[in-house]
């Protein structure tokens, strides 16, 4: 029967020890894939081995972590500190070895899978696209407790280390050998004989050049407490961490190894654990996410759909140059055109910011944000979109404007050419009266800022084919994104649950409950910011439109208040292009209430508690979300939970919206 982890012996003596689960794509850790590991350790123990290698037979997979099923099955504490034990003693095991071994690293290299690198003498990773590198159990609602919180600070130091573990990221090759991580990068053609030397060249004598391993400050870990429990409230596993990490350098490897188990044991069982490892299921789902739920089963033998290669954007406003850079940034050719000339000249060089910004977080090199630059073109001449496949619409949120651009698109570009709108919240089918060959339209509504937010809301309205929504779905994932598809409706579904819930809060607010109290509530539930932060942020203008479109389509349940349109009458727009002042007044990056907006309070101070806010605001997002899955604009609550995660910012330790919530 093929094992997860086979080993061999080869000429010159070098013992190779390769991970490929036959039964997967990815390799991971389980009991089976452990106890294949130790046998192999254990033959070549007793081997004429120089050294060891230890690499991967996938094409894309180094070793992934572990099965998150296994885990999800450890049910209390003692369960999880005998996983950690487990998975320790394998690792050790490596790391006993009276001959050097060394990691050969092609491919994702996470959690469980770095710590098992971290056990080696040495690692050296291939410098293709796919190695990347880290510990992200953090996120995941755990700690490293393969060794991960007791080796890496030894290896790169106690500050780096912690950084890493809580940002819970993997890295590319070339950060990761920055950071210490890894000991070299090498094309991916040559990792295996580089390794073998390395390996050979330990063997004889020779050390890896690593600097010493920095210490950290007196008062280090007592300053990154209140930090971290602040920036990452509600969640157990990153003060786990810290604790691991200090305690466990005060302490020799065996005593800090079994410190991180005990610290792994106390979060692996708990329920943020268990809400955090859903939303990676709800994450992994949506990147598989199909059509079909939509449509009638497609036609046996259907040729895979590609996506649209270039891509024409209307309007020159902060989504159109979003948009436009990164579909640009991830190689598809772009024409960027705006009605108004003054308008596109300055959208170029908000493109050409967001490209600068991406080379300074290291997303892209000079190079590619160059050449990605140059394959914009602008126009204020809607002819030049005939070689188009896909054109989005992203002007302004207005009916008979979006219809009139609709229809002139229609009579230029080629009848296979997709037509998108990007609209927020206005039905598709409202836009798209009187296009010719209608089904080839759909929404495509991208969050702000388009680089930094996942989730694109893919509109059906009632015309689209299955062919054009399978279209959309492949653009969307070709720009790295996540679609949630659901039906045309006002508001789809992020706009309108989540302006329900601002709606419901300002009203709060014009009863008396002061700004900052409605806010801390709501902060404090996990949200990342209040919600009158968030129209200062979504734009008071843009909120006060969007409370007026959705009392059009739903009167008699939605009443707009007023307060958005008082401010505005004021000058008090938010932060929107620029702004300074709305519910706050922002210095820079400081922000405080805005005093200016005192005499808009009800001059009764309403007092309500945390909770009692808390209960009332996310009740009102619970009820309207049930109200769309019962209209049928979305599929499941999983659909649901998902866009809000993505699109809005929920806070992913509770799990979703509608996993967290009282039964209807």
């Amino acid at each position: 029967m093929p094992q997860p982890v086979t080993h061999s012996l080869d000429a010159d003596g070098v013992g190779w020890i390769v991970f490929d689960d036959p039964a997967g794509r990815a390799n991971v850790f389980n009991p089976a894939t452990l106890a294949a590991l130790r046998a192999a350790v254990a033959a070549l123990a007793g081997s004429a081995a120089k050294a060891v290698v230890i690499a991967s037979a996938k094409e894309k997979i180094f070793i992934a972590g572990a099965d998150l099923k296994w885990l999800g099955r450890l049910d209390s504490p003692a369960a999880a500190l005998q996983a950690a034990q487990d998975g320790q003693a394998a690792f050790t095991a490596v790391a006993d070895l009276p001959v050097p071994v060394v990691a050969a690293i092609h491919g994702a290299c996470a959690g469980g899978g770095f710590e098992l690198a971290l056990a080696c003498r040495a690692r050296v990773a291939s410098d293709a696209r796919e190695t990347v590198i880290g510990l992200p159990e953090v996120g995941l609602g755990l700690i490293p407790g393969w060794g991960g919180c007791a080796r890496l600070p030894r290896l790169v130091g106690a500050p780096a280390a912690t950084d890493h573990i809580l940002k819970a990221q993997l890295v590319p090759a070339a950060a990761a050998l920055q950071a210490g991580m890894v000991d070299e990068v090498v094309p991916a053609a040559e990792l295996r004989p580089r390794a073998k030397a390395l390996a050979l060249a330990l063997a004889s004598g020779a050390v890896p050049p690593r600097p010493p391993a920095a210490a950290a400050d007196a008062g280090y870990f007592a300053a990154q407490r209140p930090q971290v429990a602040a920036r990452m409230r509600g969640q157990p596993a990153p003060l786990a961490a810290l604790d691991a990490i200090e305690q466990g350098l005060a302490v020799a490897l065996p005593e800090a190894l079994a410190i991180e188990a005990a610290k792994f044991a106390s979060v692996a069982a708990g329920g943020v654990a268990r809400n955090l490892q859903h939303v990676h299921a709800l994450k992994e789902a949506g990147r598989r996410a199909t059509v079909d739920a939509w449509f009638a089963p497609a036609a046996a033998g259907t040729a895979a759909v590609e996506p649209p290669r270039f891509v024409g954007v209307v309007g020159a406003g902060v989504m159109g140059t979003g948009i436009a850079q990164w579909c640009a940034a991830h190689g598809v050719g772009v024409m960027l055109s705006d009605a108004d000339a003054d308008a596109l000249r300055r959208g170029v060089q908000v493109i050409r910011g967001l490209f600068e910004d991406m080379v300074k977080r290291g997303q892209m090199t000079g190079a590619a944000a160059h050449k990605a630059m140059g394959s914009i073109g602008i126009t204020t001449d809607l002819r030049d979109f005939a070689d188009c496949d896909l054109v989005i619409e992203a002007v302004v949120e207005d009916v008979a404007a979006k219809r009139k651009l609709l229809g002139e698109l229609a009579a230029v570009v080629p009848p296979d050419c997709l037509l998108a709108s990007n609209t927020s919240a206005l039905p598709i089918e409202e836009l798209t009266a009187g296009v010719r060959e209608p089904g080839r339209t759909l929404g495509l509504h991208f969050f702000n800022p388009v680089g930094r937010m996942p989730l694109v809301e893919l509109v059906l309205a009632p015309q689209t084919t299955r062919a054009t929504a399978e279209r959309g779905l492949a653009f969307v994932r070709l720009l790295g994104k996540t679609a949630v598809v659901c039906r045309s409706a006002p508001g789809f579904y992020v706009t309108r649950g989540l302006f329900f819930y601002l709606n419901a809060a300002c009203a709060l607010w014009e009863q008396g409950v002061p700004t900052e109290t409605l806010d801390g509530a709501m902060r404090d539930w996990g949200w990342p910011m209040g919600p009158m932060r968030l129209v200062d942020e979504v734009g008071v203008d843009v909120t006060d439109f969007i409370f007026r479109e959705m009392a059009h389509y739903f009167p008699g349940r939605f009443a707009a208040t007023g307060i958005c349109r008082r401010l505005l009458e004021a000058g008090l727009k938010g932060r929107k292009n620029g702004a300074s002042a709305g519910f706050y007044a922002y210095d820079g990056v400081r922000e405080a209430p805005n005093p200016a907006v005192a005499r808009f309070a009800s001059a009764a101070r309403r007092d309500l508690t945390a909770r009692a806010i808390q209960d009332h605001l996310n009740g009102v997002l619970v009820a309207e979300t049930r109200r769309v899955l019962g209209e049928g604009v979305l599929k499941s609550p999983d659909d649901a939970d998902l866009a809000l995660l993505l699109g809005a910012g929920f806070p992913a330790w509770r799990g979703g919206l509608l996993r967290g919530a009282a039964p209807a």
